[in-house]
Formats: C-alpha cells, structure tokens, sequence
C-alpha cells in the first residue's frame, strides 16, 4: 500500500481521525481536525490477554496528537466506560487539555484521576445533559442515549462545513430503569436540519433485532433468584448501575440484603448516589457485614465476571477471599456478556465455581444480561431518524464496520468510510476520502511506567514466559583463559532434578566454547560473550526445543594466567 502523507489539518478542510477503536474493541480515541485545531472525543483503555505476561492495560498511542499539544482544544467524554476515558489518568500529562463530561462521567473521573495524585490538576467542565458548548472552533451539543451506563451521549460537533454526529457507544432501550430514555425528538431534528457525517457504533452490526431492555432483565432476576435456595452471587460489569438496583430489586423481593464485594463497584455506587442515582436503594452491605448473613438471606454482588485474576470473584473461586466462601449448593450467576479475548479466563473461573459445588448461570441458561449496543434494527431506526450523507463504523473489528457499512447502504446513505486508526478522513468539502494517514500504536502500563507496545522489555517477558532463560556467568583473565569453572542458571525449562543434571553438561559446553576459540577472540569481550550465549542456546535447542534468552555475564581478572 502506498503512504500517505499527514495531514496538514487545513483551515479549509473538516477532518476525522481515529488513532483507536477502529478495527477493534476498545482503546476508543478519535480526533476531529477543523480551522487548525484539534478536538479528542474520547480516551480509553482495553484489557491485556495472557499474551502479555505482566501488563493489564492497553491504550492507544497518542504521539501524533502530543506532538500537536497546542492545536488540542479539549477533550470531551462521551460517557464514563473504562474503553471511553480509562486512559485520561494516564495520556493527561501528556495532553495537559480542558476535559468535558456530563456530572456522573465527572464523578467517576474524578475518583480514577485522585487514585493517580491528578484530581486538583485536571481542568474538568461539567455539561449538563442536552448541554451545547463551544471547543475552540467547535461548536457542540450533548445527545441523550441509552447504554448499560448512566449518562451516555452522542456529541454534535457543528462547523461551517457541516455538522457531525458521533454517536459514542448506545442503544434505544424504551425503559433503561436508571436515567432518561434516548432523545429521538432531537435526533429527528437534527436529521432534518441536515447531518453530514455519522461516526457510528458498530459493536453489534452482526446482531439481528435489539439489544435488548434492562427492565426485561430485572424480571428475570428476580424471578431467578427465588428460585435460588443458598447464597447467591451476581457477577457484573460494576458501571452498569441499572444492574445494581435491579440486583438490589431482586434480593428485596426474597428477603435477602445485597451486598457490593469489590473495590470498583463501590467506586461506581458512590459516584451514583452523588450524582443522584440508585435513589431508594437502601445501603449496600459490605463483604464482611455479609459475610455473617445465613446463606439463604445473602446476595452478593461481585466484580470478575471476566474472570479478572484479582477481581473478587476469582478470589472467592480460588478460596483466597477474607470473608466470602461458597460452597456446595450456592449459585453464581454471570450478569454479563463475554468481552472478546476474555473466553479462556471466564472458563478457567467457571470451571473452578463449578468445582466447588456451585451451580453457574451464564446467559445462555437464562435472560440475565442484555447488551449496551445496538443490534441491526436499532442502527436501521437511527440512520432513519439522522439520514447522514456520510456513514464512517467505528468501535468494532473489520467484520463489525464492515456490516454496518452495508445496513448503511441498505438504509440509502450516499457514502460510507470504512477506515482503520492511524487513516485521516476528509469529511468536508467534497466526497469523503482518505487523505492521509498518521503513525499509531499501543501504550501498555508496565508497573509505573508506558511502554510501547514491541518494546525490548516486553519482548524479552514474551520470550521469557514462552522459552525460558538461562544466565552463563565467565571468569577469564586478560589472555580469556577461564580461572573458574563457568556457571550456569536457567529458569522456566525443567524441574529442580532435571535444571542440575541440565546446567552440568551446560557448563561444560560453555568451557568447551571457549577454549576453541582462537586467542585474538578470546581477548575480544563481545566474541566471548557470543561464543557462551550460542553454545548455552544451541544446546538448549537441541535437548528441549526452546530458544531462551540467554545472558552472559563476563568478567575479567588479573593479569595473563599460568
């Protein structure tokens, strides 16, 4: 494919770029580009797979917008999902932008932002729902919509060139229990007002139907959890509040006492009830008030239902929680879907809960979760109302945007964009058209640190955890004759009897190295290094098949030897 140059984000010119969330799940970040400046919709994260040994968080690569730190008017949060503003605790120092969220998404951004010493730093603008706003050369306006969180909105970015609607993520639920239902009046208006281009969720493109109502789940918890006789656990995402009260419903409705077990669901149920939600829910016990409840009075609502290895419920699942224990006839019910890449760890959990006696319920034994995301009838109703001259999916992999591109066709839009991070898409003037395209990448969180995604530290752990590693230690004099026999170390290969038996020919292979060598290399630092590291990987190779990485400490004593 031939490269396309950047963009020169001319004043004449309206422009969309994704830098993530385009071809994936996740990692959501999206710029628009008019009259010179910037505007971020969205900053967020995705989880690591066990392909990444030692990181849990995932973001996209800013570089090419810190490059342009000045042109960058502001950031604004559609809603307050980890993949939508989980990144802003961590990209913000670099950003150093006004941030702008309706109250909840402040709430909860506030508490992440205090976790990391940035809560007094961070300029965040509080918008009302519905709210209008100007950015910079960006005139916008707030949505309602409904998701499976409180407060999502699509945003309206109005310029003289035309007006856009990013939708963020949503769905048309008639009765979403916690907050307002989405505002179809307004998205017909703008529809008739003219929209130029539609940035559109395509998480569910491949659905046919709706998602799906929270009120249709709450019946069926409750209805569920009667028929439940021991304790009882719901496992769900924690930012899906709607969740909560109906979990809360249901334990009511049998005489049970709810309980919140993990750090970040109280994290979500204080920024509720500050913001005014989960009102008339009493207060949620905690683990270890629980913890003393007769089995058939508790339901307990926990964290991990992705199978998170330090989330609650894997604690519980692996006997190591402080206060909660299930036992033999107990129900797990997973309130949730499975996040792509997730499958493998949310079998491990399940199979140790059902190892202990505990019935496991996921959705498809029983209507306890819906999505937040719309299926082909939802998106068919919104680009009715909206009738874009411009449909651009995103938030999907390729096979998502590529369904929603053709209901997009169906639904007789005149263009549609199907692009990837990194692509610059002129909107306005003229077709749409790709016209540049901007470097990308991944940032992970390693401890206290970035790191680039294919960096030499994260390809060492790869290699490490997938073919071990070994450490030669030599002692030579100036001349590279040894003064000590060599020592050897490797990790991760074989069990304590066989590593001995391993790194005793090991030391002899390495001796053997390096008395073939010729008496100039011998004096020649790096020849002997290599020299050591081959014969210790070549063996390695030919008795176990891996190729560790190997390391060679050499050191250099004295004068010449005897």
């Amino acid at each position: 494919m031939t490269e396309l140059p950047p963009p020169l984000n001319r004043p004449d010119e309206l422009v969309f770029l994704p830098l993530g969330g385009v071809g994936e799940i996740g990692m959501n970040l999206a710029l628009y580009g008019y009259a010179g400046r910037w505007l971020m919709v969205d900053c967020g994260i995705t989880f690591a797979d066990d392909t990444m040994p030692g990181v849990e968080v995932l973001m996209a690569d800013p570089a090419f917008i810190v490059e342009r730190r000045e042109e960058l008017v502001g950031l604004v949060a559609t809603h307050a999902h980890e993949d939508h503003i989980g990144a802003i605790p961590y990209l913000w120092p670099r950003l150093r932008c006004p941030v702008y969220a309706t109250p909840f998404t402040a709430t909860v951004l506030r508490a992440k932002l205090a976790e990391v010493g940035l809560e007094h730093e961070v300029p965040i603008t509080e918008v009302p729902l519905s709210g209008r706003f100007t950015v910079g050369p960006f005139e916008l306006e707030l949505v309602t919509l409904t998701h499976s969180i409180p407060e999502p909105n699509a945003v309206v970015l109005r310029t003289p060139l035309g007006t856009v609607l990013h939708t963020g993520d949503w769905k048309f639920d008639p009765d979403p229990l916690v907050g307002d239902t989405a505002d179809l009046v307004r998205l017909r208006q703008l529809g008739e007002a003219g929209i130029l281009a539609m940035i559109c969720d395509s998480t569910n493109a491949l659905r046919p139907g709706e998602a799906g109502s929270e009120a249709d789940v709450r019946k069926s918890l409750v209805e569920l959890v009667g028929r439940c006789r021991n304790r009882v656990v719901i496992a769900c995402f924690a930012s899906n509040v709607a969740r909560l009260e109906s979990a809360a419903a249901a334990a009511a409705a049998h005489g049970r006492h709810a309980a919140l077990v993990g750090r970040s669901l109280w994290r979500i149920e204080h920024a509720a009830r500050e913001t005014g939600y989960l009102d008339g829910v009493p207060p949620f016990l905690t683990d270890e008030e629980a913890a003393y409840l007769p089995r058939d009075k508790a339901l307990l609502i926990c964290t991990g239902s992705q199978g998170e290895p330090r989330s609650a419920l894997a604690r519980i699942a692996e006997d190591d929680h402080p206060e909660i224990v299930l036992e033999p006839g107990d129900t797990v019910i997973f309130s949730s879907r499975i996040i792509p890449g997730n499958e493998r760890a949310i079998g491990r959990l399940q199979n140790r809960l059902a190892a202990l006696g505990v019935e496991v319920i996921t959705e498809h034994d029983h209507l306890v979760h819906v999505s937040g995301h719309p299926a082909q009838d939802e998106l068919t109703r919104m680009y009715q109302l909206v009738r874009p001259k411009i449909a651009i999916p995103v938030h999907g992999e390729t096979r998502h945007l590529l369904a929603q591109a053709r209901l997009a066709e169906q639904c007789q839009v005149p263009q549609t964009v199907v692009t990837r991070n990194g692509e610059v898409v002129k909107l306005a003037p003229g077709p749409a058209a790709v016209i540049g395209e901007v470097p990308t990448g991944r940032l992970v969180v390693d401890g206290t640190r970035l790191l680039a995604v294919g960096s030499e530290a994260l390809r060492s752990r790869q290699r490490m955890t997938f073919n071990g590693a070994a450490l030669a230690t030599i002692v030579v004099d100036r001349d590279g004759r040894l003064q000590a026999p060599p020592q050897v170390t490797v990790h991760g290969l074989g069990d304590e009897e066989e590593d001995t038996a391993l790194t005793g020919e090991l030391r002899s292979r390495v001796a053997q190295a390096i008395e073939e060598l010729p008496p100039r290399e011998r004096r020649d630092d790096a020849a002997l290094r290599e020299a050591a590291r081959l014969a210790v990987r070549r063996s390695l190779r030919a008795w176990h098949g891996k190729r560790p990485v190997t390391e060679v400490h050499l050191v250099r004593i004295g004068g010449s030897g005897p």
